[in-house]
């Protein structure tokens, strides 16, 4: 680390502090999933803070609404309809109440969240995806296109699916022949990068269904890696050296022999998941296990992964959320959020770069990315490619109301697809009267379920009427 240390180098990013919020601002009584599995256990974006936990003969993970904080009742609803543990969750970034989740019991499956939260248990996803023939480990969404995700199970297989129609478009059975640790998109989608057990980095390019570039031995120790796609096509790796020391590395794809950097960092044993900023271009770095958060930036001048500061706790983090660019507060000059899972409670951890000014620091917020779209499934599995579509924080992020109801249409699926097999490959465009058949009997569903959904509130709001009644009377006797 000591090299990393050594020149005072002009950033503005040097005096970045972490502070945990207050303990009435934390997520409390909420029992995290004990399963064995190296994912973050939570996802969150500017509505809601997802968490796995555990859950008797299933598989459960919670969805809370961000302002829900304090102690979280035993009776609140979760999300339930897998069959074996959940292991992976993953929020959809082009619709705040879509999120996808993947399980033990084999199966990736898509929800749609009410727009306030849940006020009953939910058991009925919008869609089941099934292709993997074991657990399945990592799901990700594609960062530009819509309803196009990802899965990568312990079959070793990746399979890309249109969660528009329900179906496995893309199926990479036969590139790993080990387990797959983590998988990355690239900025715009087009490629992706895998760490995998024996210990080789791939560059894959999904859509010609071809190895771009590999690197064996990324790092030599036995311990699982990481390897994520950064803004400028590069690649950050994270894993162990032969002497079981905690390593972090940045390569060039297109040259993988030598990495442009390699930093040898602690022997602890925690597997160092990385959480990337694009519009800072900063990397923090939490382990699982640790206690401790640390943030490097990525430039383009030697030794190019700069160490920037460390944030320290007492407690260990059993995973960990990162919070979307849109969801920060800019006023606050807030530049990440983490939401630390502790083996009870979850606990906001905010990173603040100090300004005297109160005027809105535009160095610190570039036009990040937005909830919308740049391309449809359909032309992203044609080959076309599309960056980002960019918004301005300026006057802060407001969610907007019409993009759920448009999105929903596209996301309600209650007629469940025939299942694909492995190797089918199907790009056939459906017909448009079926579109428009289809599209009417899902607004219809929409329609019942919302009716359904009021009803049963309703009749909550009596039981719970009647209880505090009874209270009541008691109290006054």
């Amino acid at each position: 680390m000591n090299t990393m240390r050594r020149v005072v180098r002009q950033s503005k990013f040097r005096h970045v502090f972490g502070q945990a919020v207050k303990n009435d601002q934390c997520y409390d009584d909420i029992r995290v999933s004990r399963v064995t599995w190296d994912s973050s256990f939570c996802a969150v974006n500017p509505r809601f803070v997802a968490i796995i936990v555990d859950a008797s003969g299933g598989g459960a993970f919670l969805v809370l609404p961000l302002h829900k904080t304090g102690r979280i009742d035993k009776s609140y609803p979760t999300v339930c309809g897998h069959t074996g543990p959940v292991l992976d969750i993953d929020w959809c970034p082009h619709n705040d109440q879509v999120i996808a989740s993947g399980s033990e019991d084999c199966t990736v499956m898509v929800w749609q969240i009410p727009e306030n939260g849940l006020t009953l248990s939910l058991t009925e996803p919008v869609v089941v995806l099934e292709g993997h023939s074991k657990r399945v480990g990592i799901v990700a969404w594609h960062p530009t296109a819509r309803n196009v995700l990802l899965s990568a199970g312990c079959d070793n297989a990746i399979i890309i699916w249109n969660v528009g129609t329900g179906e496995a478009l893309i199926n990479l059975d036969d590139m790993h022949v080990d387990m797959i640790y983590n998988v990355s998109w690239n900025r715009n989608g087009s490629l992706i990068c895998t760490a995998s057990k024996d210990k080789k980095v791939r560059v894959i390019d999904p859509r010609k269904q071809e190895i771009v570039a590999e690197k064996e031995k990324t790092h030599e120790g036995a311990r699982p890696m990481r390897a994520i796609f950064l803004a400028d096509g590069n690649i950050f790796t994270t894993g162990f050296s032969r002497m079981s020391e905690r390593q972090l590395a940045l390569w060039n794809p297109k040259n993988m022999e030598e990495p442009i950097a390699l930093h040898e960092m602690d022997t602890s044993n925690g597997v160092l998941l990385p959480f990337y900023d694009p519009d800072t271009n900063i990397i923090y770095l939490c382990g699982k296990g640790d206690s401790s958060i640390r943030y490097f930036e990525i430039t383009d001048e030697s030794p190019y992964v700069h160490y920037l500061n460390t944030f320290s706790s007492k407690e260990p983090q059993r995973g960990m959320g990162f919070m979307p660019k849109r969801g920060l507060d800019v006023n606050k000059c807030e530049i990440a959020r983490f939401f630390k899972l502790h083996e009870r409670k979850c606990e906001p951890i905010i990173m603040t770069v100090p300004r005297k000014s109160d005027l809105f620091q535009d160095d610190l917020y570039p036009d990040t990315a937005g909830p919308e779209a740049a391309l449809e499934a359909e032309e992203w599995f044609e080959g076309k490619n599309a960056d980002p579509l960019l918004i301005s924080l300026k006057h802060g992020y407001i969610p907007g109301k019409n993009r759920d109801l448009k999105v929903v249409k596209k996301n309600i699926l209650d007629n469940k697809p025939a299942t694909n097999k492995k190797s089918d490959l199907i790009n056939a465009p459906k017909k448009a009267a079926d579109a428009s058949n289809t599209q009417n009997e899902a607004k219809l569903d929409e329609i019942l379920k919302e009716l359904k959904s009021i009803k049963d509130t309703i009749t909550n709001q009596d039981e719970r009427i009647s209880k505090l009644e009874q209270q009541m009377a008691k109290i006054a006797d």
